[in-house]
């Protein structure tokens, strides 16, 4: 297969892309480098699309999100949340279905906490929504093309990298391969969560 894999630099991204480069052909696309998007910006993703061509598959794992306070975050902080990992995604899989071949995929990334943290309500609403815009758009997608979403939770390099106790996180070849799994398995409208039984 052919598989375009959005967020490639990143710490899931690499691992997803590595993982999927064992047996596919994979492009990969950040918002720094030779291939270039960035989801915040609709016509960026209009390009990267027309240069890549026709794909088995697009994997985004770009666009997270830091911890802010809802009494702090300010109205571009809410703003450039929305837009890059909510409706960036959301403009992806509207903009990927003339591209990704009859039977091929699109998954997303929302996210995941075990419970509620000062700071995350923007990430609730965002990854809510994706989930939610999954479910529904499943319904919606032509010639076959599986819609998912995968929910990770702490990683455990990211943990790792911030300082913090890394025995919450998941190691990242395990996040890598819930997005395999969703790439070349046959789930269809659903939030694939790491870790879940």
């Amino acid at each position: 297969m052919k598989i375009l894999v959005i967020g490639a630099t990143g710490t899931i991204g690499s691992a997803v892309a590595d993982s999927l480069a064992a047996r596919h052909e994979v492009v990969r696309a950040a918002r720094r480098g030779p291939v270039s998007v960035d989801m915040a910006d609709a016509e960026t993703i209009d390009a990267l699309l027309a240069a890549v061509g026709e794909v088995d598959a697009v994997v985004c794992c770009a666009a997270s999100g830091g911890l802010t306070p809802l009494n702090t975050l300010s109205d571009n902080d809410f703003w450039t949340g929305l837009d890059g990992k909510l409706i960036g995604q959301v403009n992806l899989v509207r903009r990927a279905i003339a591209h990704v071949r009859d039977s091929g995929s699109v998954t997303l990334t929302s996210g995941r906490f075990a419970e509620p943290v000062p700071g995350s309500s923007l990430g609730y609403l965002v990854d809510a929504g994706l989930e939610a815009f999954v479910h529904a758009a499943a319904t919606e997608m032509p010639r076959g093309i599986r819609l998912n979403t995968v929910s990770p939770g702490w990683v455990r390099e990211t943990l790792l990298g911030l300082g913090m106790d890394p025995a919450a996180g998941t190691p990242v070849a395990d996040v890598a391969q819930v997005y395999v799994d969703a790439v070349e398995g046959t789930a269809h409208g659903r939030t694939l969560d790491v870790g879940a039984a």
